[in-house]
C-alpha cells in the first residue's frame, strides 16, 4: 500500500473518530438532559404539565338581596340573557358560518363585520362593550381560547333569547348564557342608601381574587350599602378543577366541585314609604320657594328620620340623587362623567358627608352645658338686646378693638330666661352664656373648651358609625385647633360665633340628628344604623337587630373636666338629668311659642312635638364665585330638627336645604310633613295588623 493511501485511510479514520465523538457528545448531552428532566426535575415538570392540563373554573354565586323593613325589595338579582359563540363549535365551512352570522345579526342588531382586528385592538376588546362585528369578536375568541364561549351581545330581550335557543340544532356554536345582574326597583328614590355595583378594580383585584372572585366577571359594591355591606351579600363562588386539552376544551372534572354559596339577604331599617314622603317633601318645598322667589335658589338638601330609642334610620334622603339602575349591568362612562361633573354632586351623600355650618341647631351643646356647669340658672334673666359690643382681644397685651355682635333680630327680645332664650333662639342670649358678658354672665361663660366638650358629647366632631361609606366627621374647633390651622389666637368673638354654630364649626345632617336624638331620649346616644337584620337564603336570621347604646350623657362620664387652658385634669363628669329635662322644655317651647310655632301648627293639632330651627350663614366657593359674600348679607342654609311625640319620642327628623334661607320657613315644613306621614303610616299599619315600626 502506498504511503499516500495509508495517509488517506488514517485521515478518514480520524474523521470518523471525531464524528463518533461528536455523536457521542450529542447523545450524552441529551441523555444527561433526559436524566435531569425525568429524574432530578421530574416533580417540577410534572407540576407544569398538570398545570397545563388542568384549569380552575369559578362558578358565579348569587348576591344577597336588600329589602326595606317591610320586605319591599330594594336590590335583587335578575337574569341577563347574553348571546355567546364557542368558535371551535362553529361549522367548519365559511358559508355555513356566514349564514349563522347573518341570521344572528338580524336578531340582535350587531353587524356581521365591522372593523379590523389588530394586536392593539384585540387587547382593548371587552365583550358586550365593543364596536366590532360578530366576525371580529369570533376571531378574537378563536385566537385566545377556541373552546371558550365569547359574548357577542349582553342583556337581550327574553323572547329573542328563546328564539336563538330554539335554533341551537341549526346554529351550532351559538348559545344563550344566563347571568345574574343587579336591579333596583326603587331606583333613585333609595340610591343614596342602596348604592350600586361595579367591576373589580386593579386596586382591589388581589383582595377579591384571593377569595375566589374573578376580575372582569364578578361585580362588587361601589357605593352605598352595596359597598359597606358587601361582605355579607357577596357570597362565595363555587370552584371546579377540570382537565383541558391543548385547545382549552374541557374534558372532565378532576376533583369534586365546590358548590357556590349565595350571599345573605339584608333587611334595612328604611321604610320606603317614608323615604318617598321625605324626598317628595324636600323637592316640593324647594320647588315652592323657587317659584315664589322667581329664581332657582334651592336645588339640594338632605332629610333623615330616625327612631331615637333604637338608632334605626327610617328614611335617609340626599338630593339630588342618581339612577342606580343605569349602573346595573355596566357603568356607562358618559353617565358617570355627567354625574361627577354635575356641580350639585348627585353621587355625594349630603346626609352623611356634607360638612356645613349648622347655625342655631348647634346651640343644644351650649344650652345643656351652661346649665350643667352652673354658668346660668333656668330662671336667670339676661338682657337680650339686638346686639352687644365687646372688646376683641387676641392676647393679654392686646389693647383690643370694639366689635359688635348682632342677633338675627336687631330689635332684640327684651330679656330672656332659659326657656325664652331657647324658644326664640336669641343669639345675644347664647353669646353671653357661651362666652360671658361683663358681670351679667361672669368668668367667660361656658367658654370654648367646655363648649367643645358638650358639643362632642352630643355627637359633633366625630363620625356616627352608620353603615354607609364616605361619612364625614365635621369640625368642633377650639383654641388649639385655631393656632395650628389658622396661625392665630382665639378670641371672645370666636367663642360667641362658635356658640351659635357659625365661624369654624362644621356639621353633617346626621350629626345634627344625633344631637337632638340624644336630648330627646333623655341623654342616651344611640348608634345610627340602617341594618335591621341579616338573613340567609333559607330565611334563618344570621344577625338579629340589636340597638347599640354608645353612651348616656347622664350616666357615662363623657365630659372631660378641663383647666382654664383647656387641658384635661384627669377627671370627667356627667350631665345632670334636670339639665336635659330643662333643655327638652325649651325645645318644646320652640314649637309652642317660639321660632317654629307657625311651621308646626298643623302637627300640633294632633301630635305634640319639640324642635330647633337653624339659619346658618355661609361663604363657600360657590357663594364667593357668585359674589354673594357681602358683609351682613351672606347667604344662608336652612335647618330644622325635631322629634315627636314630645312626651315619648318615637321619631326624630332633620331637614337641611342648601342656600334655603330661614330654617323656620323652609326646613321646618319639610320636617312637619315627614312627622305627619310617619304617624299616618303607623296608624294605617296598626289598623291592618302589619305594623313593623
Amino acid at each position: 500500500m502506498k504511503l499516500n493511501q495509508k495517509k488517506a485511510i488514517n485521515s478518514l479514520d480520524r474523521r470518523f473518530l471525531i464524528l463518533y465523538i461528536i455523536i457521542a457528545a450529542i447523545f450524552g448531552f441529551y441523555g444527561v438532559k433526559l436524566f435531569i428532566y425525568q429524574v432530578i426535575d421530574q416533580s417540577s415538570y410534572t407540576a407544569v404539565a398538570d398545570e397545563n392540563r388542568t384549569k380552575a373554573i369559578s362558578d358565579q354565586t348569587l348576591r344577597g338581596k336588600l329589602l326595606d323593613r317591610n320586605g319591599f325589595v330594594l336590590a335583587e338579582n335578575a337574569p341577563s340573557y347574553d348571546v355567546a359563540i364557542v368558535p371551535a363549535d362553529l361549522p367548519s365551512d365559511e358559508g355555513s358560518q356566514e349564514d349563522i352570522f347573518r341570521g344572528l345579526s338580524q336578531l340582535i342588531s350587531v353587524p356581521v363585520s365591522n372593523g379590523v382586528v389588530t394586536d392593539a385592538t384585540a387587547k382593548l376588546f371587552t365583550p358586550c362593550q365593543t364596536d366590532f362585528g360578530i366576525k371580529e369578536i369570533v376571531t378574537i375568541g378563536d385566537n385566545n381560547a377556541p373552546y371558550t364561549a365569547v359574548k357577542i351581545k349582553c342583556n337581550i330581550d327574553e323572547k329573542i333569547a328563546m328564539t336563538i335557543s330554539e335554533k341551537g340544532s341549526v346554529w351550532s356554536g351559538v348559545e344563550i348564557q344566563i347571568s345574574p345582574v343587579r336591579e333596583y326597583p326603587t331606583g333613585s328614590l333609595t340610591a343614596e342608601v342602596v348604592g350600586f355595583l361595579g367591576p373589580i378594580t386593579a386596586e382591589n383585584e388581589a383582595q377579591y381574587t384571593s377569595k375566589g372572585f374573578v376580575a372582569g366577571t364578578d361585580k362588587v359594591g361601589f357605593a352605598g350599602a352595596e359597598l359597606s355591606l358587601d361582605g355579607y351579600m357577596i357570597g362565595k363562588n363555587g370552584t371546579r378543577i377540570v382537565e383541558v386539552d391543548n385547545a382549552g376544551k374541557q374534558i372532565r372534572n378532576l376533583e369534586t366541585p365546590i358548590t357556590a354559596v349565595p350571599g345573605d339577604n339584608i333587611v334595612l331599617t328604611i321604610d320606603t314609604r317614608l323615604q318617598n314622603a321625605a324626598q317628595t317633601a324636600l323637592v316640593s318645598e324647594m320647588a315652592y320657594w323657587n317659584t315664589k322667589l322667581g329664581r332657582i335658589a334651592d336645588q339640594s338638601g338632605a332629610v333623615i328620620a330616625m327612631n331615637p330609642k333604637t338608632g334605626e334610620i327610617l328614611a335617609l334622603v340626599s338630593y339630588p340623587s342618581y339612577e342606580n339602575n343605569r349602573m346595573s349591568r355596566v357603568i356607562p362612562s358618559y353617565y358617570y362623567n355627567q354625574l361627577i361633573q354635575d356641580p350639585l354632586k348627585p353621587l355625594f351623600n349630603s346626609a352623611i358627608s356634607s360638612e356645613q355650618p349648622p347655625g342655631s341647631v348647634y346651640k343644644l351643646g351650649a344650652a345643656v352645658g351652661a346649665l350643667n356647669e352652673k354658668v346660668i340658672t333656668p330662671d336667670q334673666v339676661i338682657a337680650c338686646p339686638g346686639s352687644i359690643t365687646v372688646l376683641e382681644k387676641y392676647s393679654p397685651n392686646d389693647p383690643g378693638t370694639p366689635r359688635e355682635y348682632a342677633s338675627y333680630d336687631r330689635s332684640g327680645h327684651g330679656t330672656c330666661d332659659f326657656l325664652k332664650g331657647v324658644s326664640l333662639s336669641d343669639d345675644v342670649y347664647f353669646y353671653k352664656i357661651g362666652g360671658g358678658y361683663d358681670d351679667e354672665v361672669p368668668n367667660g361663660g361656658l367658654g370654648a373648651w367646655r363648649l367643645a366638650e358638650y358639643s362632642k358629647a352630643l355627637g359633633y366632631g366625630q363620625t356616627s358609625g352608620i353603615e354607609l361609606p364616605g361619612e364625614a366627621s365635621g369640625l368642633v374647633p377650639d383654641p388649639t385647633w385655631k393656632r395650628i390651622n389658622q396661625s392665630e389666637n382665639w378670641s371672645i368673638g370666636d367663642t360667641y360665633i362658635d356658640t351659635i354654630g357659625q365661624g369654624y364649626v362644621l356639621a353633617t345632617p346626621i350629626q345634627v340628628l344625633e344631637s337632638m336624638a340624644t336630648i330627646a331620649d333623655d341623654g342616651k346616644h344611640m348608634k345610627p344604623t340602617i341594618v335591621k337584620e341579616i338573613v340567609d337564603t333559607d330565611g334563618n336570621v344570621v344577625k338579629p337587630f340589636e340597638p347599640t347604646l354608645l353612651w348616656d350623657i347622664t350616666k357615662d362620664p363623657v365630659i372631660n373636666v378641663l383647666d382654664e387652658n383647656g387641658n384635661p385634669t384627669g377627671q370627667s363628669k356627667v350631665v345632670d338629668d334636670w339639665a336635659v329635662k330643662e333643655l327638652q322644655a325649651g325645645l318644646r317651647e320652640v314649637v309652642v311659642s317660639g321660632t317654629a310655632k307657625v311651621a308646626m301648627e298643623d302637627l300640633e293639632l294632633t301630635i305634640p312635638s319639640a324642635g330647633k330651627t337653624g339659619t346658618a350663614e355661609y361663604c363657600d366657593d360657590i357663594a364667593q364665585a357668585a359674589n354673594r359674600c357681602i358683609t351682613n348679607e351672606w347667604p344662608t342654609h336652612s335647618w330644622y330638627v325635631g322629634y315627636a311625640p314630645f312626651d315619648n319620642p318615637e321619631i326624630v327628623v332633620v331637614a337641611f336645604v342648601y342656600n334655603g334661607g330661614e330654617g323656620a320657613s323652609v326646613s321646618a315644613p319639610i320636617v312637619e310633613t315627614v312627622l305627619q306621614t310617619y304617624f299616618q303610616l303607623k296608624a294605617a299599619d296598626i289598623a291592618s295588623g302589619n305594623s313593623n315600626w
